[in-house]
């Protein structure tokens, strides 16, 4: 699913990634480990094309993403793409359905089917009762399955998670650590996870450490 090839990435004279070559096949879940500055995050923004290489390129189902027009990518990024981060970045003034419906609007989906759609997840998701809630009224657990619930509303093939659990208790740690192992299983998607977190890694298919912009 996922194929990336020599990736060089430096900030100034500072060189982040060193001719990195990763890949992940479909419905894997891979953990990246990795004391900070290591370049895990790095790493994962140019595999979820947030951020460009300096060299090598990056497939995800066998299109070289890079080579994409800016148009391209948004497309490609918005429908094949989800991201969840240790911030969860919903939007205040907006309930938890209409947070997760906003990527399939944008993806030029029906208010209806968007809205369809966003109400399933959150009910798989065990939000139900939060549906008109905003994010000011969700513990930090609900906002992050609200997080989940819209990187998953266009069906990507792909899911990238930086820290998901970061800013979680113990509990709350242990159910969205399983609730990505569900995802895969449910869903069939490709899971890329950066953690610090190594009971997460331990859990996943392969994880894989780096140290000073390589894997070791």
């Amino acid at each position: 699913m996922i194929s990336a090839q020599h990736i060089d990435k430096s900030f100034g004279t500072l060189k982040v990634l060193k001719d990195i070559c990763f890949e992940a096949a479909d419905a894997e879940v891979v953990s990246i480990v990795g004391a900070s500055g290591a370049g895990k995050s790095t790493l994962l923004q140019i595999l979820g094309s947030l951020s460009s290489p300096d060299a090598g390129k990056v497939l995800i189902d066998g299109v070289d993403i890079y080579s994409l027009s800016d148009r391209e990518m948004s497309e490609f990024r918005n429908r094949r793409i989800g991201f969840v981060f240790q911030a969860h970045n919903l939007l205040p003034e907006f309930t938890a359905l209409e947070n997760v419906m906003i990527p399939a609007l944008i993806a030029h989906k029906s208010r209806r089917e968007a809205a369809t759609k966003a109400e399933q997840l959150l009910r798989e998701l065990g939000l139900g009762e939060r549906l008109t809630h905003k994010p000011s009224q969700l513990s930090g657990g609900e906002q992050q399955r609200v997080a989940v619930a819209r990187a998953l509303i266009n069906d990507p093939s792909v899911l990238f998670a930086d820290e998901p659990s970061g800013n979680l208790d113990s509990k709350t740690k242990t159910e969205l650590h399983q609730l990505f192992f569900d995802l895969r299983d449910k869903h069939g998607i490709t899971i890329i996870i950066v953690t610090h977190d190594r009971e997460l890694a331990e859990l996943s298919d392969r994880a894989l450490e780096m140290k000073d912009g390589r894997f070791i």
